[in-house]
């Protein structure tokens, strides 16, 4: 039973072997960066959020199918109570990851994101709203919201740190990690941190979700993300080879060429690898998608299978009009949107009417300034592969 803080080093690879995640980090954080300075319709940031949340959520294998999390949003939970009870906590962690950007935004926020205290509020917000039901682990036991463990437990091969110990190794990792504030080195801890927050097993239950949204706000606290991706899609994509790198950085030592703490520094290196990859591929995916020079023919074919093959009263006039709001990422008058139609006064309210109907544009009100939108059936034309299930789910029903 780990009682002792030097029992989970190291906490970084030493510094000889640190050069080639140095130079990931330092691609990760000059492309991140660039992409996030990137104006995008706010509806893309909250179909982003659902996404996020979805795929946490299946990592733990308790997703629930896009559509029920857009129903959820609107309150409209299922009868069923076990998928009533994953609604709720995909909305928990939709409300949570926008509640903790808030709290902990910029550089003073990211330093705060490590301590003890953070950590606590992490697991506080995810479930402090859910109903008394909700909050019990698969064994019975109920889940305080932000209090850490009280037993002792063991993950797959890993026996967690004695419960008593846990405030002592939170300490530890909260000291080392908030100390690491160079760019490159940080983002490298960043990817530690998140497998040793998970060593420490702190609560009894929420202990994934706890280091993913961790390391979700870090990221973008610090500017890298623009609210426009996250290292979640990339870790659920591919779950099989982030549990196993996760679980095998919980080994000891392997001799004498793997490093000098109690623990393995090559598993560690691995997986600070593989969190950097994933984050580059997530970054390389979205700016691809984000390609101004390719939008207006994604939105167009849109349009055209809207007008032509669903024939709910979406013209294809609109491609203008929707392609300036796409740009732009403002909101617009409607007389203004109707004007850029080229149409009849009533042709163009009865047009607008339909693509507010089908979710292609966003308002506050009934006479409201509109705005882009980004319904899930549009998402196979206008962000082809970005949530392959929600593309699937609509495509289903």
């Amino acid at each position: 039973m780990y009682t002792e803080v030097h029992q989970f080093e190291p906490l970084l690879p030493f510094e000889s072997r640190m050069e080639p995640l140095l130079a990931k980090a330092h691609d990760l954080s000059r492309l991140a960066t660039t992409l996030a300075g990137t104006r995008v319709p706010p509806e893309l940031r909250s179909l982003l959020r659902s996404m996020n949340s979805y795929y946490t959520n299946r990592i733990e294998g308790q997703h629930t199918r896009p559509h029920e999390i857009d129903q959820a949003l609107r309150q409209d939970f299922s009868k069923d109570a076990t998928l009533a009870a994953k609604q709720r906590l995909a909305v928990a962690h939709i409300e949570a990851e926008q509640a903790l950007e808030q709290r902990y935004g910029g550089a003073k926020g990211a330093t705060a994101l490590y301590s003890v205290d953070a950590v606590q509020d992490i697991h506080r917000k995810l479930f402090g709203h859910l109903p008394a039901a909700d909050l019990v682990t698969p064994e019975k036991e109920p889940i305080v919201p932000g209090a850490l463990r009280q037993r002792d437990v063991q993950v797959g091969q890993h026996v967690a740190p004695a419960h008593a110990s846990v405030p002592v190794f939170l300490a530890r990792w909260s000291a080392f990690y908030g100390g690491v504030r160079r760019g490159e080195a940080a983002l490298v801890a960043l990817a530690c941190a998140h497998q040793r927050l998970g060593w420490v097993h702190p609560f009894v239950d929420g202990n994934g979700r706890v280091m993913r949204l961790h390391t979700h706000t870090w990221l973008t606290a610090l500017g890298y993300t623009g609210g426009l991706w996250s290292p979640l899609r990339g870790f659920a994509c591919s779950t099989e080879r982030y549990n196993a790198l996760l679980a095998d950085a919980d080994s000891l030592r392997r001799g004498d060429l793997d490093g000098r703490g109690n623990l393995s520094e090559q598993a560690l290196i691995a997986w600070a690898d593989y969190v950097l990859d994933t984050c580059l591929d997530q970054v390389r995916f979205m700016a691809g998608l984000l390609d101004f020079e390719t939008i207006k023919a994604r939105i167009e074919a849109c349009l055209v299978f809207e007008a032509t093959v669903l024939k709910q009263g979406v013209r294809q006039e609109a491609l203008r009009g929707l392609h300036y709001l796409f740009l732009s990422g403002e909101d617009m008058a409607r007389g203004d949107f109707k004007a850029m139609l080229g149409m009849s006064d009533r042709g163009a309210t009865d047009a607008l009417g339909a693509l507010v109907k089908r979710g292609l544009l966003k308002s506050d009100s009934p006479q409201g300034k509109v705005r882009f939108g980004l319904p899930q059936h549009a998402l196979r034309f206008l962000f082809p592969q970005l949530w392959p299930e929600a593309e699937a789910d609509s495509a289903n029903r």
